[in-house]
C-alpha cells in the first residue's frame, strides 16, 4: 500500500510539474508553427484520402538506396483530432505519468538505499532511461531536431526528478 501511495504521490507531482513545463517555454523549444498551415493539413488530407496515421514524405522506407539527400517530413495525422488540450488528452497524460512513479515506486522500494538524496537520484536516473530511450530514436531515426529532443528529455528527467523527491520523502526504506 506503501508503494502505491508513494507512486500516486509521485506521479501527481511529476503531472503537474510536466502540465506547467509544457505550456513554459521550455515545453516549446523545437516545435513551429507551419507557415500556411491550413493549406498544408489539406494537401496532407488529399494524399492520405483522409485516413489517419503516421505518413513519411518521401517514403523512404521503400526505396532502394539507403543514403538518399533531401526533404523528409514525418506526419502525424489526424482528420478528427481537436486542435486544443482535450480532457482525455489531460487523464491520459495523467495515467501514464500515475503507471510510471508506480513502477518507480516500485523500484525504489527494492532498492536497499538509505539516503534521502540517493533515492531522489535512483528515481531521477529512471527518468534518465526513459528519456533516452523516448527520446533517442526520434532524433536518431526521424530527424527530430536536436533542441526538441533535449528539451524533451529535460523535461522528462525533471518529471522523474520532482516525483522523486516525493517519493523519496514518503517511501522511507523500512529498518528491520
Amino acid at each position: 500500500m506503501r508503494i502505491l501511495i508513494a507512486g500516486i504521490l509521485g506521479g501527481l507531482a511529476m503531472y503537474v510539474w510536466l502540465s506547467v513545463a509544457h505550456m513554459s517555454p521550455l515545453g516549446q523549444i523545437g516545435v513551429e508553427a507551419m507557415p500556411n498551415g491550413t493549406d498544408v493539413v489539406t494537401q496532407i488530407s488529399g494524399a492520405t484520402g483522409g485516413k489517419a496515421g503516421l505518413y513519411f514524405a518521401p517514403d523512404y522506407m521503400h526505396q532502394k538506396t539507403s543514403a538518399a539527400r533531401g526533404p523528409f517530413a514525418l506526419v502525424a495525422f489526424n482528420p478528427s483530432s481537436s486542435t486544443g488540450l482535450s480532457p482525455l488528452q489531460l487523464g491520459l497524460e495523467f495515467l501514464s505519468e500515475l503507471v510510471e512513479a508506480i513502477i518507480a515506486a516500485w523500484l525504489l522500494s527494492q532498492a536497499a538505499i538509505a539516503a534521502y538524496g540517493a533515492r531522489v537520484g535512483f528515481v531521477t536516473g529512471i527518468g534518465v532511461v526513459a528519456a533516452i530511450l523516448a527520446e533517442a530514436p526520434y532524433w536518431t531515426w526521424y530527424a527530430f531536431p536536436l533542441d526538441y529532443s533535449l528539451a524533451n528529455a529535460v523535461l522528462q528527467i525533471a518529471g522523474f526528478f520532482v516525483a522523486g523527491l516525493v517519493m523519496a520523502w514518503y517511501l522511507k526504506p523500512r529498518t528491520s
